[in-house]
């Protein structure tokens, strides 16, 4: 009786020793509160994003890698940066044509001796 008590608490201690190493490493069992949607500890400035601010981007890394959910926030705000840029760089094209077109269409509609008028 006394091998079999002491198998016992052996047994016992090694999976006392087993819960402590497993509740350090991975901790009690908690969980923290989530962030609230368009929360995260990633930083990206709220003016335009710049390739600095890309550059200089950094994901806190977990167990097996990074957080997802900062990763997709970080490209989804990227992706929103370059459909933006992309929109006011084709508006700002469509309207140098439509000036490019109005200036030749007002010199076309000009009489040549105005211009010789105006040199003298």
């Amino acid at each position: 009786m006394g091998t079999a008590l002491a198998y016992v608490l052996v047994l016992a201690g090694v999976a006392a020793l087993v819960f402590v190493l497993a509740a350090a490493v991975f901790g009690r069992g908690e969980e923290l509160a989530p962030l609230a949607p368009d929360a995260t500890p990633t930083r990206l400035p709220a003016r335009e994003v710049s390739g600095t601010d890309v550059r200089d981007l950094r994901f806190q890394q977990v167990l097996r890698g990074y957080r997802m959910a900062e990763v997709d926030w970080a490209l989804d705000r990227l992706a929103g940066e370059l459909d933006r840029v992309r929109t006011d760089r084709h508006e700002l094209a469509d309207r140098v044509a439509r000036l490019e077109a109005t200036i030749a269409r007002m010199r076309a509609e000009e009489d040549p001796g105005d211009e010789q008028r105006r040199r003298w």
